[in-house]
């Protein structure tokens, strides 16, 4: 028996906790479907939702297994953030699986970037980057008393100290692997938090792997710089699947780029046509890619909702310091253009990248007063492993190279502002965009009572709360930015 989990805890990380819209763990399940099609007898024990890692121990009693693999999402941001509070729970789930006796197989972002680490608190082999491949060719081995040393991509101790390898090549043929096996789920917990959230259940899948781009503070220890693609015919197939077995209302698309090769966005329509499922969904994406010919309508006719674009920043600047390979105009066409399709879009953000000026910082809030993305998720430049942004600002870093959980939002090397600055410019973002859109929503009431409905009006209502905290939030920042 192969026993799979992973190291991400709702619980540990606040602001996702209160969010309450949890994705399951796609990666393990990837992994898990894996095992089992070349027979190997697995279970999944999904740690979600946990209360801590002492919960591992019910599933590792059960089965008695005897490899144990914490195997993490590497499509969720989530993971990909390598967070202090989720490394700690993987090294107290390592210390417990091993107490057990079992055999412990790690692969994460975080455990190939510091997989000494994770040999150290006790993992007998840490896979890096792509780990599919290498997970079954290393349990077979060990099942089959082999030499373990022939199978590429992972480190391990050895008598002689660590061991690595050699690199694995990334999987090209991402239809050969299985679908994920959803089956080994359990849905119940995902649903009722999606239910009491947003009102329906959103699921996730991924179409590609990779991203071909350069930004210099993006990292990709998993998948790399290469992309791969899914067949659109595959795509749907998993689509077809999860409605029969969950209903899902939403799907989010987990791709660092969706739809970027060429005609796939337009398959991938007719095929949902000719099927007739009809599922809204939410991508990533970039402006340049999004004005492409046909592209935006192509995404329009296949059900895409929402679109979550890389914007960074409103200055140009700051733009071409991070190799975004965008311009301000870009994004503003790209805004118009997903409107006009009748597509939302929604810009990440991020403060704080090195040499940003405060004249850069007012370019960003006037970019989004006046674009009015309908959403935003805004970050604070935050230095990984395996970047040219890191290499930058590698000597600034201290003992606390990672952030705690996804809220701390704290800036590790040194700027033109301090951290406090950056965290009270968050705010104050969020509260000014939040007011906007209260006061928005009024009017429409206002011009449409008809239409009002409990969510409207409360919506309407938060105008109350933003109108004098947006105006707190300014006052502050404009006493942190004179004393910087």
């Amino acid at each position: 028996m192969i026993l799979l989990s992973h190291a991400y805890l709702l619980r540990l990380d606040p602001k996702q906790w209160k969010l309450r819209q949890p994705y399951p763990p796609l990666g393990t399940l990837y992994a898990a479907a894996l095992l089992r099609a070349n027979g190997h007898e697995v279970a999944v024990h999904d740690a979600q939702f946990d209360e801590g890692p002492e919960a591992i121990d019910t599933p590792l009693q059960r089965y008695r297994p005897r490899c144990f693999v914490l195997f993490d999402d590497g499509f969720n941001y989530l993971t990909k953030m390598c967070l202090s509070n989720m490394r700690d729970a993987a090294f107290a789930t390592i210390a417990r699986a091993k107490k057990m006796g079992c055999t412990v197989i790690v692969s994460s972002s975080d455990s190939t970037d510091h997989f000494e680490r994770y040999l150290e608190a006790g993992a007998d082999y840490v896979l890096l980057g792509e780990a599919e491949t290498t997970l079954l060719e290393l349990v077979t081995a060990l099942q089959e008393g082999t030499d373990v040393s022939t199978v590429a991509g992972m480190a391990y101790r050895s008598a002689v100290g660590i061991m690595k390898t050699a690199k694995r090549p990334v999987l090209r043929d991402l239809d050969s692997l299985p679908l994920p096996a959803w089956n080994l789920l359990d849905i119940a917990p995902y649903r009722y938090m999606w239910e009491r959230s947003a009102g329906a259940l959103s699921l996730n899948i991924a179409t590609t792997r990779g991203c071909p781009y350069k930004c210099n503070w993006c990292a990709k220890p998993i998948y790399g710089n290469r992309y791969n693609v899914r067949s659109p015919e595959s795509v749907v197939a998993e689509l077809k699947w999860l409605r029969k077995l969950y209903d899902p209302k939403h799907i989010w698309f987990c791709d660092d780029i969706f739809g970027l090769k060429p005609g796939w966005v337009e398959r991938f329509a007719e095929l949902l046509r000719a099927e007739g499922l009809r599922i809204p969904f939410k991508i990533q994406s970039r402006a340049d890619l999004l004005l492409q010919e046909r592209y935006a309508a192509a995404l329009a006719a296949a059900g895409c909702a929402t679109v979550w674009m890389g914007a960074e920043s409103g200055s140009q600047a700051v733009l071409d310091a991070m190799d975004k390979g965008i311009t301000v105009e870009q994004i503003a066409e790209a805004t118009a253009q997903l409107r006009r399709h009748g597509i939302a879009p929604c810009f990440f953000i991020q403060f704080g990248y090195l040499g940003e000026t405060d004249a850069d910082i007012d370019a960003t809030l006037r970019m989004i007063r006046s674009l009015r993305p309908h959403d935003i998720g805004i970050s604070v430049s935050y230095p990984l492993p395996g970047t040219r942004f890191y290499e930058k600002v590698r000597a600034q870093l201290g003992e606390k190279a990672n952030w705690t959980d996804s809220d701390e939002l704290l800036l590790l090397f040194r700027n033109h502002h301090g951290a406090r600055f950056y965290r009270q410019l968050h705010r104050y973002v969020h509260r000014s965009y939040r007011k906007r859109q209260a006061l928005q929503q009024a009017a429409q009431l206002l011009r449409h009572p008809l239409r009002a409905n409990g969510a409207s009006l409360k919506k309407a209502a938060s105008a109350l709360f933003y109108i004098p905290a947006s105006l707190v939030a300014r006052y502050r920042l404009h006493q942190l930015r004179g004393t910087s």
